[in-house]
């Protein structure tokens, strides 16, 4: 049964409160950028912060790194000056003298450089090929996926046709589920259906919204799930060739614990995402911002020293308790 707090969900056809033009012009182009979010003309998505702090101090980490990297080319130049001026540049002498600090000035430059053993080598080649995959709402295994999800969502209904009046009960923007996975692939209903199947109570409780004093305008559940995938895809730098941020340098080590950890930190991140939602007593315009705060504080989780796996989270445990 659904929360007796009166609510509404935003659907296309819905023309109280004047939000036609508002989704025509953020949902109907594309879905490849975040609910409600601003997004250049290239569609690519960059989500900006309210919060600078994590950015201001990667700065002064590159800065610094930027100066070690000049001084150290400075006094390697020096002593190889310094050492051919003494006994002629071919010497042992000077080639000893400059040795040391071209080893140095060399770990410097390397420092950037990532190693991955196997085990996080295999997990994070498979994890980049699942979010290569795109949802075809034609191939059999995604459109059987999209049923075992609502069966998981609904286990006493019955299943409705893939396109269905019904599928905007569970948050999907229209009558075809299909429309909406185009920003964060396959992956979405993966984590999606992982999240029913491992931490059901949790996930029965967002799907229909029983936890604190809900907003008349909710985000969409699944469209919200959609959302999340694709935050957490930038955030953890999954997009590049091998994750070189503080945080996606972090999240290759919980991979290496748990080969299911970006699935797991989904599931974190969801829960997270609508206790912050009713922190601020957030309505369906604020979702946006609800998704900034919710990245900034998986963010800060992820740079704790203690944190070794996905359940070493703090916000782990709002995800365990249900009320």
């Amino acid at each position: 049964m659904a929360s007796q707090t009166l609510r509404r969900r935003v659907r296309h056809n819905d023309n109280d409160g004047g939000l036609d033009d508002y989704e025509d012009n953020h949902f109907s182009d594309s879905i490849n950028v975040p609910l409600l979010g601003k997004y250049a003309k290239d569609n690519n998505y960059t989500i900006e912060y309210d919060d600078r702090s994590q950015d201001i101090w990667d700065d002064k980490k590159k800065e610094n790194l930027h100066w070690s990297f000049l001084f150290s080319q400075l006094i390697s130049q020096w002593a190889q000056w310094l050492g051919s001026f003494i006994v002629g540049s071919g010497s042992f002498i000077g080639r000893f003298l400059a040795l040391p600090l071209k080893f140095q000035t060399g770990q410097i430059q390397k420092r950037s450089s990532i190693f991955l053993n196997p085990i996080q080598e295999e997990r994070l080649s498979i994890l980049k090929q699942r979010l290569k995959v795109s949802y075809d709402g034609e191939v059999v295994n995604h459109q059987n996926a999209l049923i075992e999800l609502w069966e998981l969502a609904y286990p006493n209904r019955e299943t409705p046709p893939l396109k269905s009046e019904l599928w905007k009960e569970m948050g999907w923007q229209g009558c075809d589920p299909s429309t909406d996975f185009r920003g964060a692939g396959f992956i979405s209903l993966e984590n999606l259906i992982f999240f029913a199947k491992n931490h059901f109570e949790s996930f029965q409780r967002l799907l229909l919204k029983k936890e604190g004093q809900r907003s008349e305008w909710e985000y969409p559940f699944a469209v919200a799930g959609i959302n999340l995938s694709f935050m957490l895809a930038q955030m953890l730098d999954l997009q590049s060739g091998i994750p070189t941020s503080s945080v996606g340098i972090k999240f290759l080590k919980l991979l290496g614990a748990d080969r299911m950890a970006f699935d797991n930190l989904y599931c974190v991140a969801f829960k997270l995402m609508d206790a912050q939602w009713l922190a601020k007593r957030a309505s369906y315009m604020e979702f946006n911002d609800v998704l900034k705060s919710t990245r900034t504080q998986l963010e800060r989780e992820l740079a704790l020293e203690d944190v070794f796996c996905v359940k070493d989270l703090p916000s782990y445990t709002i995800l365990e308790h249900t009320k």
